[in-house]
């Protein structure tokens, strides 16, 4: 019987985190979530009934929480096949407004965390010859709106640091993705835009979910590196 596969989603909650660990899960992965608060994570997996889901806990700004997450992950399930990063921070002023220390904030969960994570994947896939590292973008990475600096500066560095990877690591065996989320993901929250706007009009993290496994599982001779995605109701 060949090896199950490994991925860690950094990132989860019950959004698109919680849908690519499930798709992954449903394709025989093993799979860890690592978000801060280890307690929520696990309260979500008994809900879910998703036992075969490991919860881990770390700050992904923090360089030894990220290797202890590895090396943990390393020795309870084995080294990773797939890791995606989808965290991030965001609190929305005016540049004037902007509290410097917010800012920072943002910087170091959306974008130094996204190089910590990715350094990390890539040494131990490099050995390996073999690996898929994807990033969770979003339309900020495009251009910057009034008001969403601090998320807009996170996410240009993540772009820039994914094509970097990309073109560093191709060579390696090792596939770099980031995806642009373009539009609002489904939720309770933002239930009421769908009553508004009609059916599918907001993204689905299950549909997210399956372009995220497309993306690993493409063959080299044909790799994608930055995919965006939006519902059929986004003006872009």
């Amino acid at each position: 019987m060949a090896e199950r596969a490994t991925a860690i989603i950094f990132g989860v909650g019950p959004g698109l985190g919680w849908a690519l660990a499930k798709r992954f899960a449903i394709e025989t992965m093993q799979v860890a979530v690592v978000a801060r608060n280890e307690e929520k994570l696990n309260s979500l997996i008994q809900s879910e009934g998703a036992h075969d889901i490991r919860a881990y806990a770390a700050d992904v700004s923090k360089s030894d929480d990220v290797l202890r997450v590895f090396n943990d992950v390393g020795r309870d399930l084995g080294e990773p096949d797939l890791v995606v990063f989808n965290a991030g921070a965001f609190q929305k002023a005016n540049v004037l407004d902007i509290n410097p220390a917010d800012f920072e904030r943002c910087w170091r969960i959306g974008c130094l965390g996204g190089l910590l994570v990715a350094q990390a994947a890539a040494r131990r896939m490099i050995k390996r010859g073999h690996g898929t590292i994807i990033f969770s973008g979003a339309t900020a990475a495009l251009r910057g709106s009034a008001g969403f600096a601090n998320l807009a500066v996170p996410k240009f560095g993540l772009r820039a640091l994914a094509q970097s990877m990309a073109r560093e690591l191709g060579p390696q065996g090792i596939h770099v993705g980031f995806v642009i989320i373009d539009g609002q993901i489904e939720s309770e929250r933002y239930r009421h835009l769908v009553e508004e706007r009609g059916e599918d009009s907001l993204l689905a993290p299950d549909a997210i979910a399956e372009l995220y496994l497309q993306l690993h599982r493409q063959p080299r001779s044909a790799w994608s590196h930055e995919i965006d995605v939006r519902p059929w109701s986004e003006k872009f």
